[in-house]
């Protein structure tokens, strides 16, 4: 097969010009589809973030849930009705709603979402924020995402050179205590964690014995699955029982089934078949002007399957060299997307291992149908 390969170069490099276009052609497909399955990952990541961060084996939600950005209440009652079961440690409750935050400089108010936790047992695994669990235990204080998009003002900057930052969350005072990171979201573009009472106080519509998460820890060595039967069989069916797994899987699936999910998967489709149809004129055209050259090898005793590996060998030379650019290029635009937009978008090896499979894929369907019009030289219309 290898030996092969001269003439599949020597075919391409005989138009630079032309195996330039299919480079770009194939560059710019692969590009297409490295941005759209990076945000869609983006998507699901962002998503996902606070959920990877809890610290629980068990989750007890609203039957209604589906996510995170407009989550409905159950009782409190019932996340402490768990502890009545052998297994069970202790329980957590969380708050979560979205609040109007106003940028302490320009005055502009953008949604943020508002972290409602029990300063004495933090639902939270950040080291940041259970360093300063002990600072929002006083009313009115919070801490503030770091990786928050800058439209609600400099505060990591200011907070650093200030030690404290004055801010307003549904027209109240807040007084920003310490800093953490979690990251921007299509949800939400930035986070606030208060403590439950300051939380009450920023919503008086919400009540206390209402809760919209519930974390439950289990003692070391306690069947999950079982304890997860038990609850669903015994508690009330006001509340839904998750493991953390099936708690993410909620809101991906709720993401997925948003239309921007199905838009940036349809742009993965567009990119391939984009990318397939370029590569296909390219080889379609590379063969149809070098007909009589592929019917002259054929009279000195060239089979098709020669030939055709040959053609096929283009195709895969043109996915090889044609990913480069496009990877390159996808990686200076996630760069660009995350600076301008703080979404969790970067290059991973599974998503670069995809594309190129899909290159690969791409180029070889062009190349099986360019064949057809390979199969058409006869050596009598050259003799």
């Amino acid at each position: 097969m290898f030996g092969k390969t001269p003439l599949a170069w020597l075919q391409l490099i005989k138009s630079k010009s032309r195996l330039a276009v299919a480079l770009a052609g194939i560059g710019f497909a692969d590009m297409l589809m490295f941005v759209q399955l990076g945000m869609l990952d983006a998507l699901l990541t962002g998503a996902t973030q606070a959920h990877q961060n809890l610290q629980a084996d068990l989750v007890l939600t609203n039957p209604q849930f589906q996510t995170l950005f407009n989550i409905k209440s159950f009782p409190r009652e019932r996340l402490q009705q768990t502890l009545a079961y052998d297994g069970v440690k202790s329980v957590r409750s969380l708050y979560v709603n979205l609040a109007q935050w106003r940028n302490p400089e320009t005055r502009l108010e953008r949604g943020i979402l508002v972290w409602g936790i029990d300063p004495a047992n933090s639902p939270f695994n950040f080291p940041e924020v259970n360093q300063n669990l002990d600072g929002i235990k006083l009313l009115d204080r919070a801490l503030f995402d770091r990786a928050s998009r800058p439209e609600y003002g400099p505060i990591p900057a200011l907070f650093e050179r200030q030690g404290t930052v004055e801010a307003q969350v549904n027209k109240q005072n807040i007084q920003t205590i310490g800093l953490f990171t979690l990251g921007a979201s299509f949800g939400a573009d930035g986070n606030i964690i208060t403590s439950d009472s300051t939380f009450l106080k920023l919503f008086p519509d919400r009540q206390a014995n209402q809760i919209d998460v519930g974390l439950i820890n289990l003692k070391p060595g306690t069947d999950v699955q079982k304890i997860q039967q038990q609850l669903k069989a015994s508690l009330p069916n006001d509340v839904k029982v998750l493991t953390p797994t099936e708690f993410a899987k909620i809101e991906i699936d709720y993401w997925q089934s948003q239309g921007v999910g199905f838009i940036f998967g349809m742009g993965v489709v567009v990119g391939f078949i984009v990318g397939t149809v370029i590569v296909y004129q390219i080889l379609y055209t590379d063969v149809a002007d070098h007909l009589p050259e592929y019917a002259t090898l054929k009279a000195m005793g060239y089979t098709d399957g020669y030939l055709l590996g040959a053609l096929m060998q283009e195709a895969l030379i043109l996915a090889v060299l044609g990913y480069i650019p496009g990877f390159l290029l996808s990686l200076g635009l996630y760069q660009l997307t995350y600076a301008a937009t703080l979404l969790p978008v970067a290059m991973k090896i599974d998503r670069a291992l995809l594309v190129m499979l899909l290159t690969i894929f791409m180029c070889g369907v062009s190349g099986a149908i360019a064949t057809r019009k390979l199969r058409s030289a006869d050596p009598a219309d050259v003799f």
